[in-house]
């Protein structure tokens, strides 16, 4: 039996920007689609006052923020790195995190530049996401040992951080690596994020981010993205796509998993409660088809509420809700 002094202190440690987010519920816009509905713009009056149904805030979101809280719910014990500033913000974001029992003693405070925030328009159950991240000098802490780390959305200056993750996960060369890339990763390129989806344990994005980082060589098929990403390194990859569900592939078997409804109330942090779920199932030594029901659980669930937290399932509530859907299974697609 290994000593206490092996074992490793947290579950999961997540690391990424957080952000406070603002909801402003609209009804007074309308939506303008291309004739395929595959690209819509959101459409406002210019230069007028537009009236707002609702506002909500979330203090301590962001994708990592989401997946530390997300793992507490579930009964991990989860720690968050990130950053935030010497502001009423960042106050409330540390408090949220206490609240959910996520550990913040890697809570790093900027006492140069204030929190990060997110605005969100939402409209007919979709959003539209304006997004600042501040500047930062990001600096890796020395982690304690843990079963999983969990890296996501960061601001632009990253890529020394990126090279220094690398660099702890070599020093807990055990750890499962959960890799869940935020936009200003996606928009720099497939390039620069290649070793970190080689070291990933679980590659994690959705469709439109695959699309953008993959080469517009010939047709992508589900198939051949999931293969692609796999080829580089990644031992499972999931691809996520709304009400389409999502597409899981671990280098033999290629899984799709179907939503478990299409009534949703707000749909911000459906990927990450998705990718969350999926990862703490993984942790709990469940395979990859119930992993994928975990994570479509977790989504199912956020997008009944406001905001990306709210719905976040105890393990309890998991539980119920998987056997409520127990008929809503992923199917084995066979490939000649």
């Amino acid at each position: 039996m290994p000593s206490a002094k092996t074992k490793p202190t947290y579950d999961l440690i997540a690391i990424g920007e957080s952000l406070h987010d603002v909801f402003y519920m609209l009804d007074d816009a309308s939506v303008n689609c291309v004739i395929s509905k595959e690209k819509c713009v959101l459409c406002l009056e210019y230069a007028a006052k537009i009236p707002v149904q609702e506002v909500v805030h979330t203090p301590a979101a962001g994708n990592s923020a989401n997946a530390a809280v997300g793992a507490s719910r579930l009964g991990l014990k989860s720690a968050l790195v990130t950053w935030v500033g010497q502001d009423e913000y960042g106050d409330l974001i540390r408090r949220a995190l206490q609240t959910d029992r996520v550990d913040h003693r890697y809570v790093i405070i900027d006492k140069q530049h204030p929190t990060s925030e997110a605005t969100i328009l939402n409209f007919q159950k979709e959003r539209t996401q304006l997004v600042h991240f501040e500047t930062r000098d990001y600096v890796m802490p020395r982690l304690a040992k843990t079963k999983c780390i969990y890296y996501s959305a960061m601001g632009a200056k990253h890529t020394r951080f990126d090279r220094a993750l690398l660099q702890e996960l070599k020093r807990q060369p055990k750890a499962h690596f959960v890799f869940q890339p935020g936009t200003t990763h996606i928009r720099r390129g497939l390039k620069p994020i290649k070793p970190l989806i080689a070291r990933s344990d679980l590659f994690i994005l959705n469709k439109d981010e695959a699309l953008y980082l993959l080469p517009q060589n010939g047709e992508r098929t589900m198939l051949n993205m999931l293969a692609d990403f796999h080829g580089l390194g990644a031992k499972q990859v999931i691809i996520t796509d709304g009400k389409n569900g999502a597409d899981a592939f671990d280098g033999n078997n290629h899984w799709h998993m179907p939503i478990f409804g299409d009534h949703a109330k707000e749909k911000t942090g459906a990927g990450d409660s998705f990718a969350i779920g999926a990862t703490v199932a993984a942790l709990k030594g469940l395979d990859l088809p119930t992993a994928l029901r975990w994570g479509t659980a977790n989504s199912w669930s956020v997008i009944q509420q406001i905001g990306p937290q709210a719905g976040l399932l105890t393990l309890s509530n998991m539980q119920k809700s998987l056997k409520r859907h127990a008929s809503i299974k992923p199917k084995l697609i066979k490939h000649g």
